[in-house]
């Protein structure tokens, strides 16, 4: 187990699914697993796509 923190929320997740994590990585997670380990620009990336689609769903409701 591990904990994580995605968009300022800390979350516990099992590892069990990636071998050779290190404090500080950067990895893929769904339903409270890791999933894979992620190059750290590639998340960056993908959590500005992800509070940006936040955004306009917003602005539609």
């Amino acid at each position: 187990m591990a904990i994580v923190s995605i968009d300022g929320i800390s979350l516990e997740i099992s590892i069990a699914l990636v071998d050779e994590l290190e404090v500080g990585d950067s990895v893929l997670v769904h339903v409270g697993y890791a999933l894979a380990k992620i190059d750290p620009t590639e998340a960056e990336r993908t959590l500005e796509l992800l509070q940006e689609l936040g955004s306009a769903g917003e602005r539609r409701s």
